[in-house]
């Protein structure tokens, strides 16, 4: 069997995986709503099992419906929008917008530093746990500082405008796995080949280039795909605390507030939310497509 071959298998694998596993999670959810209790599941005074009625639970087929309902006034979108579903895909488009900027910006960022870092040790010391410690910083305060700092700058002749805060969000989340599994790529590679390398008389920028970057591919698509998803985490959490509409997070906070017993449409933009997640993760594994040949042991 060919590389090409066993790398489509491989993939074809993957994605019945996803699908059994999506399968099985809406069938623990409609056994959940058919035969939990309704009150849900306590423990001490502490409910870790959501109540089971349709104000808090509905079926899945009931969140089908949504899609196809009408959609009713404050739903704010900028697009021409007929049902729940043109709703929800006008939202997630614009969510994804603004994630694809961010996510751009973060790459940038992450790869940046991780090659600082490996070009200098004392880079990767002073630098690497400040990189860890900037995810501890919780985004529901982040993102009205960020709104703050940017009202009233520019950069040249550009205004700066309210997605651009989102974005810069977006990219806050996105650079972390790009930073840190580059640099645990950059130094994969075994210390034959770096010692070939130096008797080579190879220079950094040559070393990096041949060995380095080819080594770190495989542990860099996985965290374009961590960022990716990031991306759009840090996105329509911006969105709900900045305000910003015409996303999905405003979208979400809009249906909730106006559902009167029936969570359904809330659940369908939280679907489309999950569903813009795996999308943006998938369409970056598309660079494995293209880089896999790169990757050490791609021609075995």
């Amino acid at each position: 069997m060919t590389a090409a071959r066993r790398w489509g298998v491989r993939w074809l694998a993957r994605a019945g995986l996803v699908v059994v596993g999506l399968l099985v999670l809406a069938g623990v959810w409609e056994a959940y709503k058919s035969f939990g209790p309704a009150a849900g599941v306590t423990v001490l005074g502490a409910t870790i099992l959501p109540r089971t009625t349709d104000a808090a639970m509905p079926h899945l087929s009931s969140v089908g419906r949504a899609f196809s309902a009408p959609e009713v006034g404050g739903a704010i979108t900028f697009g021409p929008t007929t049902s729940v579903l043109d709703s929800v895909v006008d939202a997630c488009l614009h969510t994804l917008r603004w994630a694809a900027v961010g996510f751009v910006i973060g790459v940038v960022v992450g790869l940046l530093l991780a090659l600082l870092m490996d070009r200098l040790v004392v880079a990767e010391r002073a630098l690497l746990p400040y990189v860890v410690l900037s995810q501890t910083v919780p985004l529901i305060a982040l993102a009205p500082l960020v709104t703050r700092w940017g009202q009233g700058s520019s950069i040249g002749s550009l205004q700066w405008q309210p997605w651009m805060s989102v974005a810069v969000i977006a990219a806050y989340l996105a650079f972390f796995p790009v930073a840190v599994g580059m640099v645990r790529g950059l130094k994969s590679a075994t210390a034959v080949h770096l010692d070939w390398f130096r008797c080579s008389a190879a220079g950094w920028w040559r070393t990096l280039l041949l060995l380095k970057l080819p080594s770190s591919l495989p542990y860099l698509v996985p965290s374009l795909r961590l960022a990716a998803a990031a991306a759009v985490v840090g996105t329509i959490v911006a969105e709900i605390s900045t305000g910003l509409e015409g996303g999905i997070g405003r979208l979400i906070i809009t249906y909730a507030q106006q559902a009167t017993g029936d969570p359904s449409r809330t659940y369908a933009a939280v679907l489309g939310a999950a569903v813009l997640g795996l999308a943006a993760a998938a369409v970056v594994s598309l660079a494995d497509v293209a880089l896999w040949r790169y990757t050490r042991g791609g021609e075995a």
